[in-house]
C-alpha cells in the first residue's frame, strides 16, 4: 500500500485519480464484506457478501487496468501540440479513459444495490462500519464520475465521434442517480447512528 502511495504522489498520472477512486470502491466492497461476514445467520447478508468479494476483486482489476489506460493517456497528452498525430492519440486515449473509468463506476453503482442489502439486514452492532463503507462508496462514485466527466470532455474537444460518447454520457447520468441514491443511504445511516448514541 505504501508503495502505491507514492506512486499516487509522483507527477506521472499512472496511478492517477480513476484508479485512486476504484481503491474507493475497494475499500467499501471490503468493509462491507466484513458486516456481511458478521451476519452468518441472515441469507440476504451471506449472499451479500458473495457477491461483494467479487466486485472488491473486479475494482481491484479495474484500478490496475486504469493505470495502464491512464499512462497512455497521460503520454498522449505530453505530445507536442505541433505532432501531427496528437490529436489523434489524445482522442482515442481519451475515449479508453472513460471507458475504464465508467467499468469502475459500473462496479461502484453495483455496490450501491449491496450496501441498500446490508442497511436492512446487516449485523446492527456494525452500522458505523457500514456508514463508513457509504462514505468511501460515496467518494468512489463522485471520483469516477468527476473523471468520467473530465475525459469526455477532453475527447469532445478532439472531435471524438458521438457514436463512441453517447453511451459514456448515460454513464454520467447512472452515477448522478447512484449517488443521490447513496446519499440518501447515508443520511439513513447518520440518523440510525444518532438514535442509538442518544
Amino acid at each position: 500500500m505504501d508503495a502505491w502511495l507514492d506512486a499516487l504522489s509522483q507527477p506521472q498520472g499512472s496511478p492517477g485519480g480513476g484508479a485512486a477512486s476504484g481503491v474507493m470502491l475497494g475499500i467499501a466492497a471490503s468493509l462491507m464484506g466484513m458486516v456481511a461476514a458478521y451476519t452468518p445467520e441472515s441469507p440476504t447478508a451471506s449472499e451479500c457478501g458473495e457477491r461483494l468479494a467479487r466486485e472488491r476483486s473486479d475494482a481491484l482489476r479495474a484500478v490496475e487496468a486504469d493505470g495502464v489506460v491512464s499512462a497512455r493517456f497521460g503520454a498522449a497528452l505530453a505530445l507536442p501540440a505541433d505532432d501531427p498525430e496528437r490529436d489523434e492519440r489524445v482522442r482515442e486515449a481519451a475515449v479508453d479513459a472513460a471507458d475504464s473509468v465508467a467499468t469502475l463506476g459500473a462496479i461502484g453503482v453495483a455496490l450501491v444495490t449491496e450496501a441498500r442489502a446490508l442497511a436492512a439486514a446487516g449485523n446492527p452492532h456494525l452500522a458505523v462500519d457500514l456508514a463508513v463503507a457509504v462514505e468511501a462508496l460515496r467518494a468512489g462514485l463522485s471520483g469516477t464520475a468527476l473523471n468520467l466527466r473530465a475525459n469526455l470532455q477532453i475527447a469532445r474537444s478532439h472531435d471524438a465521434p458521438a457514436s463512441r460518447l453517447t453511451p459514456l454520457e448515460a454513464d454520467v447520468t447512472r452515477l448522478s442517480d447512484a449517488g443521490r441514491r447513496l446519499a440518501q443511504l447515508a443520511e439513513e445511516l447518520s440518523s440510525r447512528l444518532d438514535r442509538r448514541v442518544s
